[in-house]
This record gives C-alpha cells, sequence and structure tokens, in this order.
C-alpha cells in the first residue's frame, strides 16, 4: 500500500501518549516480570499457561480476546485482541510471538532464565526482548486504544502468536492464512526489539532436505561397497553446495547477498555398517534477484552431478519444504511511514530502515500482499542467548513511538 497516513500528529498528542507511557512504566515493567516468569520454550514448554495470564490481564481491563487453534490440532496457538473503531477504516495488527527460544545452558546466566531479575537498570530473562517486552506494551497501548474507539476509523488487532519459536508462525498463520482470516488487514507491526533501526524487510528463505541413497554392508566385508556409501555421497554433495555459499551479488534493493548454508548431515550407525541412507539439511537465503526457483535450480544440479558420479546407488531424494520470498517494503507503505515519523519525534533523531539477513514472519505476509514492519522495539543485549536482556528506559518511549504511529494509522 503506498498512499500515505492521513493525517499528523499535533505536538500535545505528541506529549500526551509519552505522558501516558511514562505513567505506564512501573505497569508495563511488572507485566513484563510476570510474562518472563512463565516459561515458553517453543516445543517444550506449555502454551496454555502465558494465553491464560494474558487473556485473564485483558479482561481485567475490559478487553475482550479469544484464542486461535490449530485446525488440524486442535491445540491453541494465539490470542487474539481486537479494538473496534466507531467508524469504517482498515484493520492495523500489533504482532508479537508467546514462544521464546530455549534456555541454553541455565547454569551460565547470571539470573535464571526466568527469574526476571532487574540490576542497572536492565531486565533479565528468556524472551524479554523476543516478545514478551513488546506484548506488556502492546497490551497498554489496547487499554488506551479501548478509551478512545468512538474516534477511531478502523481497527486494532493484537496478535500474540504461541507457535513462532518452533519455526511454525502457527498463529499467524491461522490469523492470516485461515479460510475465516479477516480480509481488511492493512498492514501489520511486528514488536521485535532493537531501539535503533526500523526493519522494513528482510532476505527470504528456502529450505530443503536431501536424503542420499547407497549399499548397506559390512565394512570388513571383502564384496565391493566402496561406491555405496551414503555418507561418503553426501559428503560429496556437501562439497558442491558449498561451492555456492553466495551464490549471487549484493541485491541492490536489498543490500544483502543470497547465501546458503548446509545446516545439517545426519547417516550411519555404529562403526561396522556402510550406511546406505544420508540426509542433508541446506538453506538458502534469497533475495529479489535470486529467488526459490534459483536456490532450486543449485540444490538440483549438485544432486544430479553426484548421482551421475555414483550412478549404482539408487538416486538422491530431493524434498523442498515452506520457502518465502525477500520483501522490502515501499517508502511510502502505511506502517513504515507511520513508524518512522513517530520514532523521529520520540527520539528525536533520523531512524534508518534496515532489511534484515534473517527472515521473519513479515516475509510470509509479503506473500498474502500484507505490509510489515519486522522490528522497532527496547533496547537488548544477547537476544537468544545467555543473560537475555532489555533495557527499561526504552520502554516508555517504544510504547509512545507505536501508540502514536496507531493513532496515526487509525485517524481520519
Amino acid at each position: 500500500m503506498t498512499s500515505e497516513p492521513r493525517r499528523s500528529q499535533s505536538a500535545d498528542n505528541v506529549h500526551a501518549v509519552r505522558s501516558l507511557a511514562d505513567g505506564d512504566q512501573a505497569s508495563v515493567v511488572s507485566l513484563i516480570q510476570e510474562l518472563v516468569r512463565i516459561p515458553t520454550r517453543g516445543g517444550v514448554d506449555p502454551c496454555e499457561p502465558i494465553i491464560d495470564c494474558v487473556s485473564q490481564w485483558l479482561t481485567e481491563h475490559d478487553l475482550p480476546s479469544r484464542r486461535l487453534h490449530d485446525m488440524d490440532t486442535g491445540r491453541a496457538v494465539a490470542l487474539v485482541c481486537d479494538i473496534t473503531g466507531h467508524h469504517s477504516g482498515p484493520r492495523y495488527v500489533l504482532n508479537a510471538c508467546l514462544d521464546t527460544a530455549p534456555f541454553g545452558d541455565a547454569s551460565t546466566w547470571q539470573h535464571e532464565p526466568t527469574s526476571a531479575a532487574t540490576e542497572n537498570g536492565w531486565l533479565y530473562g528468556r524472551g524479554s526482548a523476543d516478545c514478551k517486552a513488546a506484548i506488556a506494551i502492546f497490551m497498554h497501548i489496547a487499554t488506551h486504544l479501548y478509551g478512545v474507539a468512538s474516534k477511531l476509523h478502523g481497527n486494532l488487532t493484537l496478535l500474540f502468536d504461541a507457535d513462532e519459536h518452533t519455526g511454525n508462525f502457527g498463529g499467524a498463520k491461522r490469523y492470516f492464512g485461515a479460510p475465516d482470516a479477516p480480509c481488511d488487514v492493512l498492514g501489520v507491526m511486528i514488536g521485535y526489539p532493537g531501539a535503533d533501526e526500523l526493519v522494513i524487510g528482510g532476505r527470504g528463505f528456502l529450505r530443503a532436505e536431501l536424503t542420499t541413497r547407497g549399499e548397506a554392508g559390512h565394512t570388513g566385508s571383502q564384496r565391493a561397497v566402496d561406491n555405496g556409501n551414503a555418507v561418503e555421497k553426501a559428503a560429496e554433495l556437501v562439497r558442491l553446495i558449498c561451492g555456492h555459499r553466495t551464490p549471487g551479488p549484493v541485491d541492490p534493493a536489498l543490500g544483502l547477498p543470497p547465501k546458503i548454508t548446509v545446516t545439517k548431515i545426519a547417516g550411519g550407525e555404529g562403526y561396522s555398517i556402510v550406511p546406505d541412507t544420508c540426509a542433508v539439511g541446506v538453506d538458502a537465503r534469497l533475495t529479489t534477484t535470486f529467488d526459490e526457483s534459483s536456490g532450486k535450480k543449485i540444490i538440483e544440479a549438485a544432486v544430479t552431478q553426484v548421482d551421475e558420479w555414483l550412478s549404482t546407488t539408487l538416486p538422491t531424494t530431493v524434498t523442498f519444504h515452506e520457502s518465502w520470498p525477500a520483501y522490502r517494503l515501499d517508502a511510502s507503505a502505511h506502517v513504515r511511514v507511520a513508524l518512522t515519523r513517530a520514532a523521529e519525534r520520540h527520539l528525536k533523531k533520523h531512524v534508518p530502515a534496515k532489511v534484515a539477513g534473517p527472515s521473519n514472519i513479515g516475509n510470509y505476509l509479503a506473500k498474502l500482499g500484507i505490509d510489515a514492519t519486522a522490528g522497532l522495539g527496547v533496547r537488548y543485549k544477547d537476544l537468544h542467548g545467555t543473560n537475555e536482556r532489555i533495557e527499561l528506559a526504552t520502554v516508555p518511549v517504544v510504547q509512545a513511538i507505536y501508540h502514536e504511529a496507531v493513532l496515526r494509522l487509525l485517524s481520519p
């Protein structure tokens, strides 16, 4: 979407949203701590406790919420809260994830991963940065917007995904991609952390699993099986693929090159058996000039070459998994304009736009034609690492930025 938001905010509004954010700070920090103390490692911990916690808080503040369930398993994968404006208009979504990365070795943390301890202005804990601070901030913004719903031209939705760090993005896919998906979403703002840049794009990805085939046998047998070793075949395949580590130049639209990485090699059992299968995982990072088909061609060419070299064995099987395209928001996209202007007004400095090397849910939304920013949030250190933490002084300004941006987007 390329037309700009419909009006600018007055200086009074800037001061008003910052005043509200300052007044909320203690409550926001307390809520972040409550969320961090609930372990939500993706694929490890149950998501129901944190969904219950967030739902209860919203209910206590007169905000209705509903759970989204996976359409195959029935498992809860997200929590949604809608603020409905009294006037017609588009829908914008504030998105953040409820689940987190694993803890790693908890004994190496300065504070326990679920302690939510504060020290020298920093709050420690897994998920404090990604993305429980954003959840708490967005929930407080929703309370203020609910109070002025009569003035809003359009709707705001909070979407909290409980199935992101699994790699499934189950909550987002259930909300945006299901048959009952809303058709009025004009833009999404994802609350990933980082106070210095606005992320407006990302490289895409292509994932593949390659299974080489060989001929099983005893390693001490006199029968010739040298050409039937699936692991050796996989090693040659890996060598060929690694020769295309950077398979293209820097994309002028993204400022990044494509990249191909071998992420897994698994095969063999014990020491006395010649392996007859070996799995190789491949991740290709895509750009606008090196797309899904480009990545597939390189992988398939390597497979063909190896299979011709070892033609006595069964051919390698290639399974391509999900692929998302690279994307970069247009300079006049609603959400980009609104967040950039709000950030520069509250931070009082230029906020550069950045295309991220990793992909994010914005890449999936790009496939659906929905604009998305993917990060302007609290300042952090050690994201996904030991001692993940956020700088508490940045919480109010981030809240003010998103609050002002949403008001801009939902104003006549």
